[in-house]
């Protein structure tokens, strides 16, 4: 039986980085995959966000972005434009307002998202946003699978004392699909690094190898469950 997955990430390139070679294995099964990216990108590169002078770089990284999830099966890509690195300046209602109006449009069963101890401000955000909005009120839409992705050159940057660390206890193994995640980070070209940076494609796979070795399989992903609802 087929089932609607969501997954929502703070930046374009996050999504495949998190869960790419997972939302690879859901489609290939027939699941209804939905992609919503709701953070801009690019402008905290500047000390002043300014979106009409980086007009062109953010339309190729959108441009970028559907390609990438095209190359894991994914047309369904909602692209928002909350502030880059700047999340923290808007009220989090305001992200747990569109993060319910996804949930009611897109009814998943499985929802993907970041790990709270990230990092970077926008992905902290969005996962507190996320189990808000998640809250199972009986009214409520119902998402039976909560799960929290690792994002390589956040999620191992922030120090243990400073905020919960990932510690990981559900896997996907992506032995077959890790090819095609990376296949799609090639559509993020400008949003990669050199090795040994951990944003590159040699350490997204040796990330992988090695969590594949935490359960014994060639390649997996790696999450943190938040909930899990069996009926």
């Amino acid at each position: 039986m087929s089932k609607s997955v969501l997954v929502i990430a703070a930046h374009p390139d996050d999504e495949i980085l998190g869960c790419g070679g997972t939302v690879a294995r859901h489609v290939e099964a027939g699941d209804s995959v939905a992609v919503a990216i709701l953070a801009e990108g690019i402008t905290s590169r500047d000390r002043q966000r300014d979106r009409e002078r980086r007009s062109d770089e953010l339309s190729r990284l959108q441009q970028a972005a559907r390609a990438a999830n095209a190359t894991l099966g994914v047309e369904n890509v909602v692209l928002l434009g909350f502030p880059d690195n700047r999340m923290d300046t808007v009220a989090l209602l305001d992200i747990v307002k569109t993060i319910e109006d996804l949930i009611e449009r897109h009814r998943p069963d499985i929802l993907y998202t970041h790990h709270g101890g990230d990092v970077n401000i926008d992905h902290r955000r969005i996962h507190d946003a996320v189990v808000t909005a998640c809250r199972p009120a009986p009214e409520s839409p119902q998402v039976t699978t909560l799960l929290f992705f690792e994002i390589a050159s956040s999620t191992e940057w922030q120090t243990p004392s400073s905020a919960p660390p990932f510690a990981p206890n559900w896997y996907v193994d992506i032995s077959a699909t890790l090819d095609l995640k990376n296949l799609a980070l090639e559509a993020y070209a400008s949003e990669m690094r050199p090795w040994p940076h951990a944003r590159s494609v040699e350490a997204v796979t040796h990330l992988a190898r090695w969590r594949g070795t935490n359960v014994g399989v060639e390649a997996a992903e790696a999450f943190v469950l938040g909930r899990r609802i069996t009926r």
